[in-house]
């Protein structure tokens, strides 16, 4: 088992104690706890968090992680099915979220000092949801539990391995992602695979045509560039612009559009696999976001962002530290500097060519968030969003999101 699934007594223990900390400031409920109610973040916050397994691997004090870095966001991880089968959500398939305290007093702790949280579905190794639920509504009525229990305003949907080789899993993973981009407006919703040279592999191409299929765009796809005999930013930025093609071929977007739903998850300092990711890399990746106006920039992980001891950790990877030289957080930095750089809610587009006063609908902005049954004006022709959209110009083709409803 990867070493960022390493439990340890440490972090239950260590997780435990902040709970008991944050508890006076969240709200109580039938279970005992839960998180006080959510901070209002932008949304280039949720696009910049950095993921954190609140109760695995040594986590760090969020409060403090927020001090230093001036962060406002965790991607909290990993939100599973039951180690011994069933419906219901729970921490690292051990700990239900139903009767979960410590994570909601994390997630309390993180919203007292300003910030918020998103949950991540999914990842490596363990059973998910998706192939324990037998439908996209039984999938998403767990989901939805989640969002509930804490309030949140934004998921992630880590679809690699095992699952998504899984074609059954996936439709329901999709399936549920999209109903709970309809019954939460303006939920965040982030799609992670697998990264690879050609942008992601045979089983990732496939997910994206499963979500072409259903008609759902969330507000990025994301790869992650590691773990797959990648060397360098070299590596990851030329994956990203073959993932970017990927996205056009598959949608029908043009490069800008591609790139303004297009994200990268990378892996501070010494990967699984071996490969090595300083912090001049990041900076790199960093520099290639922010030109191209990518929608996410986020890494694999809090807990990983500390020196090792002895520094290089004797050539393991560690869940615990990065195995390269550093000072604390320094790769949290980068993404204080990414939500800074690169707010996700206003994607490049071509300016609107409707003449003013032409038509009776508002004219369409990139910027803004379209959900199903608002019109919008474009190039004298009026049109209709099927779903949530934010960054797609209005057009027959793409994703399908927009209804044509003819000339103004």
């Amino acid at each position: 088992m990867p070493p960022r699934h390493v439990r340890t007594l440490v972090a239950v223990l260590s997780a435990a104690c902040l709970a008991l900390t944050a508890a006076g400031t969240a709200l109580a409920g039938d279970d005992g706890m839960a998180a006080a109610a959510p901070r209002s973040v932008g949304s280039n916050w949720y696009a910049a968090a950095p993921y954190l397994m609140p109760l695995d691997n040594d986590p760090p004090d969020a409060a403090s992680v927020m001090d230093a870095t001036g962060l406002k966001a965790f991607q909290l991880a990993f939100v599973l099915a039951p180690n011994g089968g069933g419906c219901a959500p729970t921490w690292d398939g051990t700990d239900p979220v139903g009767s979960d305290t410590a994570v909601a007093g994390v997630i309390s702790a993180i919203r007292a000092k300003g910030g918020d949280v998103s949950a991540s579905i999914g990842g490596y190794g363990g059973t998910k949801l998706g192939q324990t639920c037998g439908s996209p509504e039984a999938t998403a009525a767990a989901y939805q539990q989640v969002v509930d229990k804490y309030g949140l305003k934004a998921l992630d949907f880590d679809l690699e391995e095992p699952e998504y080789e899984n074609a059954a899993a996936i439709h329901n993973e999709i399936g549920a992602a999209k109903i709970l981009q309809q019954k939460n407006p303006g939920i965040y919703l982030s799609v992670t695979t697998a990264g690879t040279a050609d942008g992601t592999g045979w089983f990732g191409k496939q997910m994206l045509d499963e979500a072409r299929s259903q008609s759902f765009t969330p507000d990025n796809f994301s790869i992650m560039p590691f773990d797959g005999g990648f060397s360098g930013a070299a590596s990851q930025t030329a994956a990203l612009a073959k993932f970017n093609s990927l996205l056009r071929a598959t949608f029908g977007w043009d490069e800008a559009t591609a790139y303004a739903h297009e994200g990268i998850s990378q892996m501070n300092g010494r990967s699984d696999t071996g490969e090595y990711f300083t912090q001049a890399d990041f900076q790199t990746v960093l520099d290639f976001a922010t030109t191209h106006h990518m929608a996410r920039f986020t890494n694999w992980s809090v807990n990983r962002d500390r020196q090792c001891s002895p520094p290089d950790n004797n050539g393991r990877t560690s869940g615990t530290c990065s195995s390269v030289p550093q000072g604390a957080y320094d790769f949290t930095a980068y993404s204080v500097r990414f939500a800074g750089a690169t707010p996700p809610t206003t994607p490049p587009t071509t300016p609107p060519t409707t003449p003013p006063g032409s038509c009776a609908a508002p004219a369409y902005s990139a910027g803004t968030v379209y959900v199903g049954g608002n019109t919008v004006s474009y190039n004298g022709r009026t049109w209709q969003a099927k779903w949530w959209t934010q960054g797609e110009r209005p057009s027959t083709g793409g994703s399908g999101v927009w209804h044509d409803l003819g000339a103004c």
